[in-house]
């Protein structure tokens, strides 16, 4: 009986892991291709000046911000429709995504128009240096226009991925990217005949290729069989399915704006530290980014597998398969620490930095190193486990508590109260990582998280 039993484990063991792996790797690679894309941003802006570097890290929190409210609201989306889509209930699945629209246009609305008409004042928020308020303003003019056609894109992908359609997300957000970084070089470095355009260039290559992303992921829509991604679908009125969106998808909404504006926070507190240590987070970010993206992706491909078993009903699968996850993330969060330590030699490559800057670079990398690990595991109980079981109100507890009660205060305070050295308030605000680690995992033996939120229609 016991060898029996052990045996049924390990093979379903195995099944998840190729389940997982099948979502996972598509996710990753995503990630890895986006990652590169910042990449290729830093390197080749590195020709146009440090402090074009700098202006357009300091911009990009803006898109940074508005991102993380798509991935609250796919997050709401993935809730539901990976639930919906275990219990085999696609109508349903088609009005969710629907109310999600919606909800995402007029999010990107209100970005749109505060990057087209307030750049200046948006990019005071981070800085004071005149040069990279002027620098980043011209960068948010143009990107301004793509954020509405993001907020169509990122529903779009996150009701395919709830579908177990991944690997065709992938695929569109690929050849996105990679236009991205062709379109990068072609208008700054002026290539066939293009103006050399500096970091307007880099934000119309951004907004060319949020274009063709778009027209992607609905040439894609309309050949799933399973799913009617009809403009009715954008007028259906369903009550209780839009209290249940509301529901689940605010409180994940409201945890990525906590987590974001916190995380924004430490740029203003870092922009105003000075352009240097800007410029050389800059460059670690990037890096941090590449070895990051098996970690993430095991997060949110884990939410999708989990929700759909819990919205079979298939609790005590669902309860043992988070546990391999888990387990499984911290072994890939110790590997993309050690990764990323061994990049140090490639940081002094990405780009042209001064002596100061350069300076901050190695310390910079083995603060990220720590705080990537605790990162790995916090997301894939947050955004993974948590949320496949309907929690997204514990990520917006702890996050306001950990960031906003005491990362933020206590940056403040010894940044702009004790002037204590730049290095000193930087490893103060990346060890929140590990403050939150120790709630989550309490939260997480409970068992509390775990509920089916479909409904009979």
């Amino acid at each position: 009986m016991f060898f029996g039993k052990t045996l049924e484990q390990r093979a379903e063991s195995r099944q998840f892991f190729k389940s997982l792996f099948t979502i996972v790797g598509p996710i990753a690679l995503q990630n890895l291709i986006s990652a590169a894309v910042g990449s290729a941003d830093v390197v080749m802006l590195g020709y146009v000046g440090q402090d074009a570097i700098a202006a357009v890290n300091l911009a990009s929190y803006i898109q940074f911000i508005l991102f993380l409210f798509f991935i609250g609201l796919s997050s709401g989306v993935v809730m539901l429709a990976a639930q919906y889509w275990g219990k085999k209930d696609t109508y349903s699945i088609e009005t969710i995504f629907g109310i999600g629209t919606k909800i995402a246009a007029a999010i990107g609305l209100v970005f749109a128009a505060g990057a087209l008409f307030v750049p200046e004042l948006l990019m005071k928020i981070f800085t004071n240096e005149d040069k990279l308020i002027r620098i980043g303003s011209e960068y948010l003019r143009v990107v301004g226009v793509s954020f509405v056609i993001l907020a169509f894109s990122q529903i779009y992908q996150a009701v395919l991925k709830s579908i177990e359609r991944v690997k065709q997300v992938t695929v569109i957000t690929t050849a996105a990217l990679l236009l991205n970084i062709g379109l990068n070089a072609v208008f700054i470095f002026g290539f066939f005949g293009a103006p050399k355009m500096g970091v307007k260039g880099v934000a119309l290559a951004t907004s060319i290729s949020r274009v063709i992303e778009l027209v992607l992921c609905v040439i894609v829509c309309t050949r799933v069989r399973e799913i009617h991604f009809r403009l009715e679908t954008l007028f259906r009125k369903n009550a209780i399915l839009l209290k249940d969106f509301i529901k689940y998808s605010v409180p994940a909404i409201g945890n990525e704006a906590v987590w974001g504006a916190g995380w924004s926070m430490y740029a203003v507190i870092m922009g105003h530290l000075g352009s240097d240590l800007v410029a050389a987070n800059s460059v670690v970010s990037v890096v941090r980014n590449l070895a990051s993206v098996l970690c993430f992706g095991m997060a949110y491909g884990g939410a999708i597998l989990l929700g759909k078993q819990i919205g079979a009903n298939q609790m005590e699968l669902a309860d043992r398969n988070a546990s391999r996850l888990v387990r499984s993330t911290i072994l890939a969060g110790f590997v993309g620490a050690v990764i990323l330590g061994l990049c140090r030699p490639l940081l002094f490559r990405i780009a042209d930095l001064n002596e100061q800057a350069s300076y901050f670079l190695t310390p910079l990398l083995y603060i990220n190193c720590v705080s990537l690990f605790g990162a790995a595991i916090n997301t894939v109980l947050i955004c993974g486990v948590f949320r496949a079981g309907g929690d997204a109100k514990w990520g917006l507890i702890l996050d306001s508590f950990a960031m906003w009660a005491v990362s933020v205060p206590i940056g403040f305070v010894c940044a702009f109260v004790f002037h204590l050295p730049p290095l000193v308030v930087y490893l103060i605000l990346y060890v929140d990582e590990w403050e939150k680690m120790i709630f989550n995992v309490i939260h997480y033996k409970s068992k509390k998280w775990m509920k089916n939120i479909t409904r009979e229609f």
